[in-house]
């Protein structure tokens, strides 16, 4: 991989991360659209994410710190265990489980298999579907994250984990979970952030040793495209929770349906390779 097709992708990555139409989709058919019909692959995908992933930490560093904090004075008799903050702490920590687990169990899947774009296709197309049914019956809701159970959080961590399949996005399942479950569009967005947090650290932590062990993406490329997605997943962040609390997700259940239908008219016309 060149610094140019680094940049692009860095940027891709950045604009899609946190929007529900899933980065890994649109860095896997951007990658193979530069790279004339080879993925750039599971390891350079969730490398980038720590340039996301740490705009998220930036963005909600006071929120973290104080529910970091209180959890640990929590922990050792400092501090009341029903606070929000305390609880909310512990549904990050059990809430990434899932994924993690079902993240190393089939890893090989992942980064394989589930890479194939008919399977993103099915998932663009599928989950654009949920998070229509999601928007329509659970638009109104008003419930906030301070009234978040644990029920609630370790569900929607299972539902998370959906989003190891690429074009599923991990926003979008977690918010569209939310809003099926009573919550407010700007507290599934909220929490879909910091859900995501020791799940996406970890596999790009994970991928570190996997980098460039075929020669097909190289140190320096990988970390500007990982500044480049920091920089713009941040102002992404800020964008996205004003949008939500005042606008429908229409915008991207059409976008889904449509990215699904070129893409998949590309492989048809073998444009792109599945």
């Amino acid at each position: 991989m060149g610094w140019f097709e680094a940049i692009v992708l860095g940027i891709v990555q950045g604009l899609t991360e946190f929007l529900p139409i899933s980065s890994s989709a649109h860095v896997s058919i951007v990658g193979q659209l530069l790279f004339e019909g080879r993925d750039p692959g599971a390891a350079f995908t969730a490398v980038t994410q720590l340039g996301t992933e740490t705009a998220v930490l930036v963005y909600f560093w006071k929120d973290i710190t104080r529910i970091i904090s209180r959890w640990a004075l929590a922990l050792v008799g400092r501090h009341p265990q029903d606070d929000p903050d305390v609880r909310m702490g512990w549904l990050v920590i059990v809430g990434s489980l899932p994924i993690v687990l079902l993240g190393l169990l089939f890893e090989d899947a992942i980064d394989s298999t589930l890479r194939n774009l008919w399977v993103t296709v099915a998932m663009l197309a599928g989950v654009a579907l949920v998070l229509w049914f999601a928007d329509r019956h659970g638009g109104d809701n008003t419930r906030t994250l301070d009234k978040l159970t644990w029920p609630h959080g370790i569900t929607l961590g299972f539902v998370q984990a959906a989003a190891l399949i690429p074009g599923v996005s991990r926003s979008g399942a977690t918010i569209s979970g939310g809003l099926l479950l009573g919550y407010s569009r700007e507290a599934a967005a909220r929490y879909s952030f910091l859900l995501a947090l020791p799940a996406v650290f970890g596999s790009g932590l994970y991928k570190l040793k996997d980098l460039g062990a075929d020669g097909a993406v190289a140190w320096g490329p990988t970390i500007a495209a990982t500044l480049i997605a920091f920089i713009i997943g941040y102002t992404i962040i800020a964008w996205l929770l004003k949008y939500v609390s005042s606008h429908s997700f229409g915008i991207f259940i059409w976008y889904r349906l449509g990215l699904a239908a070129v893409v998949a008219v590309a492989l048809l016309t073998g444009t792109l390779t599945a």
